[in-house]
């Protein structure tokens, strides 16, 4: 917003500002906007931090991996059991 307003600008709006509010109140006004600016800033990186925390979503392909490797840790497993009774039957 400021750079599309040039020195003689800003000068001008100052000296608005001066003659509408006084040079005992500037110092009041300037104390307020820098409060609210704060705040405003406060605000919004609370809702970006908690936007970010919400959307820290678990990673779904090692939730699949882990089952995969359990179903066929347990499959491994049955055969194992059918070959070993196969084996006890045959000797």
């Amino acid at each position: 917003m400021i750079l599309f307003i040039s020195g003689a600008e800003l000068v001008f709006v100052f000296f608005i500002v001066l003659l509408v509010f006084g040079a005992d109140k500037i110092p009041s006004i300037a104390r307020g906007l820098a409060k609210g600016m704060t705040q405003v800033r406060q605000a919004t990186n609370e809702i970006k931090s908690e936007i970010q925390k919400n959307t820290k979503f678990k990673d779904p392909s090692k939730n699949i991996s882990k089952e995969l490797n359990d179903s066929v840790g347990d499959i491994k497993k049955d055969f194992d059991d059918i070959t070993d009774s196969i084996k006890r039957n045959l000797n």
